[in-house]
This record gives structure tokens, sequence and C-alpha cells, in this order.
């Protein structure tokens, strides 16, 4: 049985980007994990198995003491012979660490080596107090003289503080579980730093990332404090990739819209203005990241340090092997071979997306005049990328201006974006459908936003559970990953890492998509419940809030669906009928069967659809 003891700890952290007056308390747990198995692989040699991998190092006491030193093995793979992997690949973690005796009654943890890499430059630093933490789950001991069973073993793992109890999901579908709970698990582990980094190789937030990760964290603790603090960083320290930047915008939307709190907004206001790079504009309202616009003026007005910073666009990553020079899979890498045009579909359906959720943050500002300056200057942009962007004989995208390449890319960014007129979803789907899984695991986000937008939910649901190939969770599972991968395999992205966040699409997709709760109101004062539970027979949720859990459960027979929903006091639900049942129940009542939305009330509500 794993047994879990954490401890509460208030450190102060000054980031290398900051400013000293900058500082700031974060709240960090530190939990000690037991041994899930410790199994004997020779004389004196023990492999402890902690169950998943966490940011930390290995805590041990000894009630007999030892003078002969021992061997460390810590990692996060094991190789064929069940040992530690000492050679694991990518940017997969392993440590040997030796340890000089043991003292009896000691507490003792093992000094891990920092890696230059993720502990200088740009990455985010942690107090010296603290000292190295990596990620792993195994822990190999050799060269001990005396019995296992006098020694105490734990996997020390730092995290930001997370309430374990205040989500969770099950189904219907043992594999979509097993993937939310890869996820969720994630999402507490990379919290490390107090910040949402990208994973253990640079340790550096990057927004597009920091987007998933938010989406993911906000779905599943109600602890806003490290995604604000988050959002806080990107505006002094953007990223180059133009999408990136792009991002901005949707994390503060984001925010409020959980929060509530409005201070976020009013302060960087005109800083979001800025980042949603309406100043590349060209005459016709498209942008572009050649744009002459692109100065040193607006380079450091957007927040870079340096004026020669390169804004690129990225599309999606890795690209083709030909502009990074690794062997990978595939040479069109996880871009679906998308043709980089100056003015492209990828870039201006962000851009789109930001002049959209800029209409709605004026609006929650009061600036009237700033909301129909948004609202027109989107309806433009919207017009001219169905215009000449949109192929009208073939009834999807294609990659840009002047492009003859028709992307997954370019058509699953303006579904998901709500950018494609009524009359073509049929056909943008239709494509979509047509390329699988030919995104990486950020791009998932995307593609299944856009899938379950349009009706898609089945397809969805396939993509998420799907067990053959490698271009899945699944495989993340099988290669023995207890964290989302920053690639679907190593061989996609030979320096990819066990770690990333931004692999945790099907967790903020489950709920605010299957499930579909959402805040409908800032601050979920008015939560919005539609769910697309494609094939489950069964499932039940809980989904934290500022004001508290709503807790769901459904079970399907072969004439009945009944959902039911408990509402935490002070809130409101509107809930979505699903399908077109032959009659309604609600709370016992037989309603009007053209209803579409009804009211929940606080407390618990039943909602019964008969065919």
């Amino acid at each position: 049985m794993r047994k879990y003891i954490t401890l509460l700890l208030f450190v102060t952290f000054i980031t290398n980007n900051q400013a000293q007056d900058r500082s700031e308390k974060i709240q960090l747990e530190t939990t000690l994990v037991a041994p899930k198995t410790i199994t004997k692989l020779g004389e004196g040699s023990y492999l402890i198995d902690f169950g998943k991998a966490f940011f930390g190092t290995v805590q041990l006491e000894s009630k007999k003491a030892q003078n002969d030193s021992l061997v460390f093995h810590l990692g996060e793979k094991l190789n064929d012979q069940h040992k530690v992997d000492r050679t694991p690949g990518g940017t997969i973690r392993y440590q040997k660490v030796v340890l000089n005796g043991l003292l009896a009654n000691k507490t003792i943890h093992l000094n891990l080596t920092p890696d230059k890499r993720n502990t200088s430059g740009a990455a985010i630093l942690l107090p010296e107090s603290m000292g190295t933490v990596m990620p792993f789950r195994y822990c190999e001991v050799a060269n001990l003289t005396i019995p296992i069973e006098e020694l105490q073993f734990f996997q020390k793992a730092v995290h930001n503080k997370f309430n374990d109890n205040a989500s969770d999901f099950t189904s219907s579908d043992k594999v979509l579980d097993a993937i939310w709970d890869l996820c969720k698990h994630t999402i507490k582990a990379t919290s490390f730093t107090g910040y949402y980094v990208d994973g253990d190789r640079e340790r550096i937030p990057y927004e597009a990332d920091a987007y998933i990760n938010q989406l993911s964290h906000y779905s599943v603790d109600s602890v806003y404090t490290l995604g604000r603090r988050t959002n806080e960083y990107f505006i002094d320290n953007p990223t180059w990739p133009t999408e990136w930047l792009l991002h901005t915008v949707l994390m503060f939307h984001a925010d409020y819209m959980y929060t509530g709190d409005l201070a976020p907004l009013e302060k960087y206001y005109e800083n979001l203005k800025l980042k949603t790079l309406m100043d590349l504009e060209r005459e016709d309202g498209l942008i572009s990241s050649s744009s002459p616009h692109l100065n040193q003026k607006l380079i450091n007005e957007l927040g870079f340090k340096k004026p020669d910073t390169k804004i690129k666009d990225i599309i999606d990553w890795p690209p083709a092997q030909k502009d990074t020079g690794w062997k990978l899979a595939t040479a069109e890498g996880e871009r679906d071979g998308y043709e980089i045009v100056p003015v492209n579909t990828v870039v201006n359906s962000f851009y789109y997306y930001n002049l959209k959720l800029m209409t709605e943050i004026a609006g929650f500002l009061g600036k009237k005049e700033d909301v129909s300056f948004f609202k027109n200057k989107a309806a433009a942009v919207k017009k001219v990328i169905n215009t000449k962007l949109f192929d009208a004989e073939k009834g999807y995208y294609i990659d840009g201006e002047n492009s003859t390449h028709a992307s997954l890319h370019a058509n699953m960014l303006p579904l998901a974006f709500e950018l494609v007129p009524e009359e073509h979803v049929e056909s943008v789907t239709a494509f979509v459908k047509t390329r699988g899984m030919a995104c990486s695991v950020y791009g998932a986000q995307y593609l299944l936003e856009g899938l379950f937008k349009n009706g898609e939910a089945q397809y969805g649901f396939d993509l998420i559970t799907e067990t053959e190939g490698d271009r899945n969770w699944w495989n993340m599972m099988e290669v023995g990953a207890t964290m989302t991968m920053e690639a679907w395999d190593v061989k996609y992205k030979p320096n990819s890492d066990w770690n990333h966040a931004w692999g945790t699409a099907p967790l903020n997709i489950i709920t605010r998509y299957m499930w579909g709760i959402k805040p409908k109101t800032a601050g979920f004062e008015i939560a919005e419940i539609k769910p697309q539970l494609a094939e489950l027979s069964h499932t039940t949720i809980k989904v934290p809030t500022k004001n508290g859990i709503i807790s769901g459960t459904y079970q399907k027979s072969e004439k009945s669906e009944l959902y039911t929903l408990e509402i935490p006091k002070g809130m409101s639900a509107e809930f979505t009928i699903p399908s077109s049942p032959r009659k309604i129940f609600f709370n016992g009542k037989k309603i009007k069967k053209n209803k579409t939305v009804i009211l929940l009330e606080s407390g618990i509500n039943e909602i019964q659809l008969k065919q």
C-alpha cells in the first residue's frame, strides 16, 4: 500500500528573470511517498518502485549503521533487465549517487547533481535550501550489507499545493480512465517550480505549454495562484514563436473566467492589446511575422530583452527533419507537411481568436469603444480568412496565401476557433478526419477542441482512447511514462522528455467538452454543462470551482439516460440537453421535449432522457 506524508513549505523564489524586489512567496508541499514495491535483484541489491515519477529526491533512514558505501541509481525508466536504465535516451532522466555509509537513526537525503541546462539561463531556479531535484520513479540500491528491512525509503516529492480530492473521473472505458489519471498526476508533479514550466530539460515557461497546463490545472484544482503567477511572468518574459505570443490573451481570459478577478485584466490590458500582434496587420487585416512593422521598437514593447530577437512562426513542434537535422520517424515532423508562407492560416486563426477574446475582455472592463473596435476587427479578419485562405472548390483551408497545400493544422484551428462558416463545417471536418493524429501532443489540444465543438465527439473520443500505434496517450503509458511525454515517442523528438504537461489535453477535454463543464460566466457564478459523452455507458466526475465542487454521474441504459448533478451553494448551471429525446424528466417532472437548456439550481438535480 502506498503511503503519503505531506509537509507544507513556504519558500521564497527569485527567478533569474526577475528583479530582486519582485520576489514572492510560493507555497510548495513536500510529499513523502512510500515504495509501491521493493524487489531483490541480487545480494545487497534492490529495486524500489515508487509507482509514479515525481520531482524530488530519496529520503531514507536506517535503524542500523553501515560503514561501506552504497550506490544508488535513480531514474524514470527501466531497461530490459528490470533495472534502472542507465542510458534511457532523449532527456529521460537517470542519475547515479554514491553514499558514504549510513548512520543509525538519522534522516538522509540523497544529494543530486544539478543539470546545467535546467539550472541556468532562462530556467526557473529553485531556492538553494531545497537542494537539487530530478524526476524519478525508480531507485536501485546496491552494496547494501545490512537487511533492507532495517531501512525506510521515501520518494521525497516536491510540488505546488494541490488538492487531490478536488477532482475525480471514472467511466466505463478503462483506457480513458487511465489517461485521465496520467494527465492529472502530470499536472501535480510538474508544478514543482511554482510556475508552469515546459519540462525538466529546460524548466522554462512557454506560453503554449502554459495554456494547456492552465486549462488542465484549472480543471482539477481551484488553487489558481500558480497559473496567475505564470501569466504575469509572460508579460516581461515572452518567448519567440509567433503563436506562443498569441496564447497570452487566451491565458488571461481563461483565468478571469475561472476566478472572476478583473485585476490582472485591468493591470495588463494595454500589454494584452500588444500581445495580439495587431501592429503586424497589413491593409486587409491579416498579420505576418515577416511584417516590416516587426521592428526593434515593437520587439522591446512586447517584452523582449534583446532587440534582435527573431519572432518566427512555429505551426507545430518538432518541425521537419531538414529544419532540425534530427533523424525523425517522419520527414514532415509534426506539421503534416505544412507550407509555411509569410501570411499563413495558423497564425491568422490565432490572431482572429485573440481579437474575439479581446472583444470580451474589453466588455468585462466596460470599455465600450474597444468592444466595437475589436468586434469589427475580428469580423473583418474572419471574412478575409474565409475569402483568401479557403479553397471553396475543395471545401477546406489551405496553409496560407498562395499556398497549394492543405494540412490538418490549417483546418483544425479554424474549427477550434469557430472561424468556419456553418455551410463549410461538414467539409472541413471531413478533411480533418482524413488526417488522423498528424500533429504533436500540443496540436492535439486544438484538434480535439475543434472536433468536440463541431459535433464529432465520437471521433474525438476514439483519438483519445486509441491503443494501436504510437501516436497516442496509451503509448506513453506502454513505454513506461507516468507523466505525459513531450512527444508521442522519442523517435518523433530525439531529445524529448517524460514530464511535459502540454501533453495533458485529454484531461481538460474530458472535463470541458466530454462532460462539458466550464464557467458560463466569470468566476463560475453560472456554470455551463454541455455533455458529449460519446459511447460511454456510465461515468462520474468531480470538477472544482472557486465556489465548491460540481459533481456529476451519468448512467445509460437501452432506452434511458440519467444525469445526476450536484451544484455548489451560491451557483447555478445551464445544462444543455445533448440529444433529441422522446421524453425529458427534470427532478421527476416531465418537461417540454423541445426544451434545449435546463437551469440547474444549487443542490442535487436529476435529468432523465427517455428515447
